[in-house]
C-alpha cells in the first residue's frame, strides 16, 4: 500500500512539473512548418505476421500487423479482442509468429479477412509442430515460437507479452556465419491507416558504424528530366582487371554519396567480358551534371581513358514506369 501511495505521489509530482514546463514554453512549433495532424500512433510500417495458435482442438491462423518489442527478450503481439484465436492463446498460453514472405502474402490476406470461429482455416497453410507445440508455418522464411507470459489489457485488445521459446529460420534468410539477414529475407510490411503492404527497401548504412562504411543515401525521386541510359564500353584486354577496379569504386561512391544517382547496374558478356553494358539512371538532368562533375568519376574518367576501347551511350524510355530497379548496397 505504501509503495502504491508513494508512486501515485511521485506521479503527481511529475505530471504538475509537466504541465508547468508546459506553462512555461508557449508552442513554437508552427516555425518548422510540420502540422499537427492529431494524436496519431505513427511507428509503422510493421512487420506482416501470421500468428498461430490450437483453438479447441484445431489449428488456426490470423494474421496480426501489431507486433512490437519489449527489451532485448520480450515481444508482444496485439490483437482485437473480438478475434477467434485469442481464446485459444488464453487457454493454452502459446502462439507461433509467422514472418510474412511475399509468396504467402495472398493466404496471409485471407486469413485475416474471415473468422476462425465461421471458417475452418487449418489447412490454409502447410504446417510442422515446433518443439514449444505450437504449429509453424512452413513457408514463413523465420518463425518464433512463444510462451505468453503475461496479458496486458487495453480498450478492445488483448496485448499477449511474450517470450521467445524458439526461433525457426531457413536457410537462404541466414548469412555464412548462421545469423539473421534482413536483406535476404526481406519481409512484408503493414502500414495503417492505409491498409497497405510495403516491401522493405535497402540497407542505407551499418549501425553504430555509418561514418565508417556508409550505405546508399537516401535517394531523390526521378523528376521529369531525369535520364536514364545504356552505357556500352569494351575494354581492352590487358586492362580488363584494372579497369573493373575502377568501375566497381565509381560505381559504389556514387551510389553511397549521391542522392540524384539512382541506379548504376554493371554487367559483363558471359563471351566476351571485356565488354561491358551499364545501367545508369539519374533523378534530374542536374544530378547527372554533378555525377559527371565529382573528384570519384572525374578519377575514374581520367584514370580509364587508355583503357576503353569503344564506348557507346543511348539514352532510354522505360516502357513502364511503374517498374523500378532498387539497388542494393552492403
Amino acid at each position: 500500500m505504501k509503495r502504491n501511495l508513494f508512486a501515485a505521489l511521485l506521479l503527481s509530482g511529475l505530471l504538475s512539473c509537466g504541465t508547468a514546463e508546459r506553462e512555461g514554453h508557449p508552442s513554437n512549433i508552427e516555425e518548422t512548418g510540420k502540422q499537427n495532424i492529431g494524436s496519431v500512433v505513427a511507428l509503422y510500417p510493421k512487420p506482416m505476421t501470421v500468428v498461430g495458435a490450437e483453438v479447441d482442438g484445431k489449428v488456426n491462423w490470423l494474421v496480426v500487423g501489431h507486433t512490437g518489442i519489449i527489451g532485448h527478450d520480450r515481444i508482444f503481439v496485439s490483437m482485437s479482442k473480438s478475434h477467434y484465436t485469442n481464446q485459444g492463446i488464453r487457454e493454452s498460453r502459446k502462439l507461433s509468429v509467422n514472418i510474412v514472405s511475399r509468396e504467402m502474402l495472398p493466404q496471409a490476406d485471407y486469413v485475416g479477412s474471415v473468422s476462425g470461429a465461421s471458417a475452418d482455416k487449418s489447412k490454409v497453410f502447410e504446417y510442422h509442430w515446433g518443439e514449444n507445440g505450437t504449429p509453424v508455418i512452413d513457408a514463413s522464411p523465420l518463425a518464433m515460437e512463444c510462451d505468453v507470459v503475461d496479458i496486458y489489457e487495453t480498450d478492445g485488445f488483448d496485448n499477449f507479452v511474450c517470450s521467445v521459446a524458439n526461433t525457426y529460420a531457413a536457410p537462404e534468410v541466414l548469412d555464412s556465419k548462421g545469423k539473421l539477414d534482413y536483406a535476404r529475407l526481406k519481409p512484408v510490411l503493414f502500414e495503417f491507416p492505409g491498409y497497405s503492404y510495403l516491401a522493405t527497401g535497402e540497407i542505407i548504412g551499418k549501425c553504430l558504424n555509418l561514418d565508417k562504411q556508409p550505405g546508399m543515401c537516401a535517394k531523390h525521386q526521378m523528376a521529369a528530366d531525369g535520364i536514364v541510359r545504356m552505357s556500352k564500353i569494351e575494354v581492352y584486354p590487358q586492362y580488363l582487371d584494372e579497369y573493373m577496379k575502377y568501375a566497381t569504386e565509381v560505381g559504389e561512391t556514387s551510389l553511397r554519396t549521391e542522392p540524384g544517382v539512382l541506379t548504376m547496374y554493371a554487367v559483363g558478356e558471359k563471351e566476351n567480358p571485356c565488354k561491358i553494358t551499364i545501367l545508369e539512371t539519374y533523378a534530374s538532368r542536374e544530378a547527372y551534371d554533378k555525377h559527371v562533375a565529382s573528384a570519384h568519376f572525374q578519377k575514374y574518367k581520367q584514370g580509364t581513358l587508355h583503357m576503353v576501347k569503344s564506348l557507346e551511350l543511348t539514352d532510354q524510355t522505360p516502357l513502364n514506369t511503374a517498374n523500378r530497379i532498387n539497388n542494393f548496397m552492403e
